[in-house]
């Protein structure tokens, strides 16, 4: 078996792109795995209650392998960016297949989605935690119980593949045409202007998970808040973001 370093794996890759032989392709999946556990790691705990870990890595091998046969090695793109993008989409395509959120969380997801659009264009500004309760007749403490619950589909709901191109330059430059790298650079352009004028906890939250890719938790010990409180000023950002790409038209 192949040695396991960079020169090693470069000569597998090689040897697989030459001749497409099922035993090089395994020893390369085999060698990449650890990129699949990593997005699951991160993608888990917010679908945890709804679907198996074990079926998560079943869809994230799917999406390595599909990376390992679109790879161009010859291009100069890191495998573990292109690789990490493709198994991620792999796992969010086959859980909006699964439709597995209830109408009940979308209705409300949606609600409050379209409050804070309102309230936002009424007062010219962003809204405050009591001033969106107040409008929707709850407790403050209703209101972030509601924003926890209706974290995972906010974040289906504006795509989080969307948000991590921002991240991915590499990706970006190598895998898409001109014609569609320019509008993923307008894209970027856009959201990273909008991800300025958010809150400053909100910015935060949104810097740490998608630039530094750190879990929830980690996010609070660093803000010195709670996971839940995290999920909360996540599910904010992202509803804020979604109204705002929606005034210019991009969903």
């Amino acid at each position: 078996m192949i040695q396991k370093d960079d020169d090693g794996i470069r000569q597998l890759w090689i040897q697989y792109k030459k001749n497409g032989d099922v035993q090089l392709r395994n020893q390369i999946i085999e060698y990449y795995s650890q990129l699949v556990n990593r997005v699951v790691n991160r993608i888990a705990p917010r679908y945890s209650d709804y679907i198996d870990v074990d079926d998560l890595m079943g869809y994230g091998i799917f999406g390595l392998i599909d990376a390992i046969e679109k790879f161009d090695i010859d291009k100069g793109t890191k495998f573990e960016t292109y690789a990490s993008f493709r198994i991620r989409g792999a796992i969010i395509d086959q859980i909006r297949e699964q439709d597995w959120i209830p109408r009940s969380l979308r209705n409300k997801a949606k609600e409050v989605e379209k409050t804070m659009e309102k309230l936002e264009m009424k007062l010219g500004r962003q809204v405050e935690d009591d001033e969106l309760a107040n409008h929707m007749g709850i407790s403050v403490e209703d209101l972030h119980r509601l924003l926890g619950q209706v974290h995972s589909f906010s974040i289906m709901s504006l795509d989080e593949q969307v948000l991590e191109i921002i991240g991915n330059t590499t990706l970006t430059s190598d895998s898409y045409t001109p014609e569609e790298q320019a509008v993923i650079e307008e894209l970027k352009r856009i959201l990273i202007e909008f991800i300025e004028t958010l809150p400053e906890k909100e910015k935060k939250v949104i810097s740490l998970y998608y630039f530094e890719e750190l879990t929830l938790k980690e996010i609070g010990m660093i803000i010195g808040v709670s996971e839940s409180r995290v999920s909360q000023l996540h599910s904010k950002a992202l509803i804020r973001l979604k109204n705002m790409l929606k005034r210019v038209n991009v969903f």
